[in-house]
């Protein structure tokens, strides 16, 4: 069982930045595919950005340009650099992992919020 550990979130200003990590369990952390969604209150959960074991990133359009997804293999950490943060991007950030056999992993995640 794979467990996914969010943290870094808080309260930032607009303009601000911030950087989310995510830790997962087990030693295969290298072939998922990472990827982080957000959901804002009264809204679905939204996919905001992904990489795939050969480091392929993805990012949803409203973040592009601001945000940058990374991943660490060595530390098992996938990380989540929010630049330019605006009132829009406020929401409970997750971690989700994929496994080669699909197997989807979820962490608690972690609040978000840009205010002035």
């Amino acid at each position: 069982q794979v467990q996914l550990v969010e943290s870094g979130g808080g309260l930032v200003q607009p303009g601000g930045s911030l950087k989310l990590s995510c830790v997962a369990s087990g030693s295969i952390f290298r072939l998922y595919t990472m990827a982080w969604y957000r959901q804002a209150p009264g809204k679905q959960r939204e996919l905001v950005a992904s990489i795939t074991s050969g480091a392929i990133t993805s990012y949803t359009d409203s973040v592009k340009g601001r945000f940058t997804i990374s991943r660490d293999n060595a530390k098992n950490t996938v990380y989540l650099q929010m630049n330019s943060l605006k009132p829009d991007d406020t929401a409970v950030y997750y971690c989700h992992g994929t496994s080669l056999a699909l197997s989807h992993y979820w962490g608690q995640g972690t609040q978000v919020t840009v205010s002035s």
